[in-house]
């Protein structure tokens, strides 16, 4: 009797969303007053934190988030704070105080908007990232 054969399936993950990490002494509201005055965006408070589950499925952290959905650019602005509650969104990143999500960014060049974001007073600094680098950006998932 022939042995049977085993298959491996492996998955390549896509990330369909820019990552911009923001450094701040200030609170999230003024942080997303600067954004959307330099951004031109409109960012508000979301009803729902964002929440990051874990491995198993369970609900690991939830994170205060601002959202902006520019419908004309078919483009979705997520500000979400780092730590929460002792925990961080991308612990690999313990320094950065907020990341700034662009989901399904076809239109603009990040490098401009990290240029913008460094010009804002409230800024101290602005890093863009490659997803790609940190193994907790696959729990990352947008509706």
């Amino acid at each position: 009797m022939a042995k049977p054969k085993k298959h491996i399936l492996t998955f390549e993950q896509v990330y369909d969303f820019e990552l911009i990490g923001i450094c701040t002494h200030h609170s999230d509201y003024r942080l997303a007053w600067g954004l959307n005055e330099s951004l031109r965006t409109q960012l508000v408070k979301a009803e729902k934190d964002f929440v990051v589950q874990g491995k198993k499925g369970q609900e690991e952290t939830s994170h205060s988030t601002y959202h902006y959905k520019d419908e004309a650019n078919m483009l979705e602005y997520y500000l979400v704070k780092n730590k929460s509650a002792g925990k961080y969104l991308i612990p690999e990143k313990p320094t950065i105080d907020y990341f700034l999500f662009l989901y399904e960014n076809h239109i603009y060049d990040v490098d401009d908007i990290v240029d913008r974001l460094r010009s804002i007073p409230s800024v101290i600094g602005a890093y863009q990232f490659d997803p790609e680098e940190f193994g907790s950006t696959e729990y990352i998932i947008f509706n």
